[in-house]
């Protein structure tokens, strides 16, 4: 197998050079054209200074030239840090200072600083025009640095996930499994290429030598769907609040993809009931893939929940590189059950290296290859993974542990409900109890009484809000995440 995704595409540059390898909304290339620009590029980095082991912050786009400079970077041998799209030059700078970077690459031209020199990506692209391709290269060694990935997690503290080129491949090797791939696959890839579920699922496609289509997010819904049409797009990854969007300005149109469309992925967040529910009814032979994971850890787990066995809280099983297990507080193995729940580890060639430059954080979380996280779950009856929640997020309401997702999925079914979040609080008698913040919807009013009685139709008595509280906006990261620390926040003022 590969040892890099550059080694991937070169592979496939050889085997199919005139197969569609990534098409943006601007132009396409094949895999042996897409092989020649990022000779070209890794040629115009090296007139420029930039060498082997230097880490190059680059501020990412849905295009050809981003993935290309990529793997240009990565051909010499050298770190890619991606940044978000129209990231503030001070976080980039911040970024670069704690990556140890010289270099930034970026769509506007900045001043550079002392530390950084900065280049706009069309004067790399301008330079890589003038010169030769690179000829003679060495290919990136498995074991080899391939990026840092710069996260906030949930604790919102800044850091740097240190990722080899196995972890890439092994990650990609379980996105193919996982989806059941083919070789003539044509994703549509809609999701900013700094994060991880984008960037991975176009590694997927490139291992698996099919192609990938580039959009810039799905607001233009006419331009989405057209993009789909051209160039026959048979499959789509998506986070959840991208499907949302989808679903309420296309009109149902995606009904008429029900006999072509293989399969969409999903990941970062949860999926709401009420949009699943609709995209089983547009697309009902069409797979749909859940993965669980992070960016440490890649995807984990896989579950395809249209089927008539869609559990609550499920998220699969393993994913083809990837051993779970459940520990105690101790990181002893468990058998887990409903009743004996724990926390979930992972073990595999997918994990991260490590934090860069925090030894304490990395000893933490990573022992052994093995990454311990503080999602609380158990295995069911079937060998299916049932995720709670983070273990600080599961409130226990006098012994019985309670999902807050759980509590906020059947909010959501209340008609005046746009978007809910729960925590846990103190409470004197039981321990915690939970309590519900809730956004209503525009025109509606807030009907407390109205909530909670639709919650104690639907949920255990123990498991209804003990408060239920208005709040103008649920607090979501850019890829829907729920917010948990803000709203625990408001709590205390």
């Amino acid at each position: 197998m590969f040892r890099s995704i550059v080694e991937a595409v070169f592979s496939h540059a050889e085997a199919q050079p005139d197969k569609l390898c990534l098409i943006d909304e601007a132009r396409t290339v094949t895999y042996s054209q897409y092989k020649a620009e990022i000779c070209r590029l890794a040629s115009a980095l090296g007139t420029l200074g930039i060498e082997k082991g230097e880490k190059i912050v680059v501020e990412a786009s849905q295009t050809i030239d981003f993935l290309a400079l990529e793997l240009a970077i990565q051909l010499i041998g050298a770190i890619f840090v991606p940044v978000e799209r129209n990231c503030a030059w001070d976080k980039t700078l911040r970024i670069a200072s704690s990556a140890e970077a010289k270099f930034a690459v970026t769509l506007k031209k900045h001043d550079s600083s002392d530390e950084v020199r900065n280049f706009a990506v069309d004067e790399i692209t301008e330079a890589a025009r003038s010169c030769e391709p690179l000829s003679s290269y060495e290919l990136p060694e498995e074991d080899t640095v391939s990026e840092l990935l710069f996260s906030t997690g949930t604790t919102g503290k800044e850091k740097g996930i240190v990722i080899s080129h196995k972890n890439d491949i092994a990650i990609a090797e379980n996105i193919i499994h996982g989806v059941k791939m083919l070789p003539d696959n044509v994703e549509m890839d809609p999701s900013p290429l700094n994060h991880s579920f984008g960037l991975r699922r176009y590694y997927g496609n490139m291992v698996n030598g099919s192609t990938v289509v580039l959009v810039t997010g799905v607001m233009n819904v006419m331009g989405f769907f057209r993009m789909m049409d051209t160039y026959g797009v048979n499959s789509i990854c998506l986070v959840p609040t991208a499907l949302t969007v989808l679903l309420r300005l296309s009109k149902g149109k995606f009904a008429e993809y029900k006999d072509t469309m293989r399969y969409i992925q999903f990941g970062s967040a949860p999926l709401a009931d009420g949009d699943k529910a609709s995209l089983r009814s547009l697309l009902p032979d069409t797979r749909l893939y859940n993965f669980y994971g992070s960016t440490e850890s890649g995807c984990i787990c896989i579950y395809d929940f249209n089927t008539d066995n869609d559990k609550p809280k499920c998220i699969g099983k393993p994913a083809y590189n990837a051993k779970i297990i459940i520990v105690d507080e101790n990181r002893n193995e468990i058998t887990s059950s409903a009743e004996n729940t724990g926390l979930l580890a992972s073990f595999g060639k997918m994990n991260m290296s490590g934090y860069w430059k925090d030894e304490e954080e990395t000893k933490r979380v990573l022992i052994e290859g093995g990454i311990y996280s503080n999602d609380e779950a158990y295995f069911d009856e079937d060998g299916d993974i049932v995720l709670l929640g983070r273990k600080g997020d599961v409130i226990n309401v006098g012994g019985n542990k309670v999902s807050p997702d759980e509590i906020e999925d059947v909010a959501k079914k209340h008609p005046d409900v746009e978007d809910c979040g729960c925590i846990g609080i103190k409470d004197a008698l039981k321990g915690s109890v939970p309590k519900l913040y809730i956004q209503v919807k525009r025109g509606a009013d807030f009907d407390s009484v109205s909530i909670r009685n639709h919650l104690a139709s639907n949920l255990e008595p123990y498991k209804v809000p003990a408060i239920i509280e208005q709040i103008d906006v649920i607090p979501r990261s850019f890829n829907g995440k729920l917010l948990r620390r803000a709203l625990r926040s408001q709590n205390e003022d």
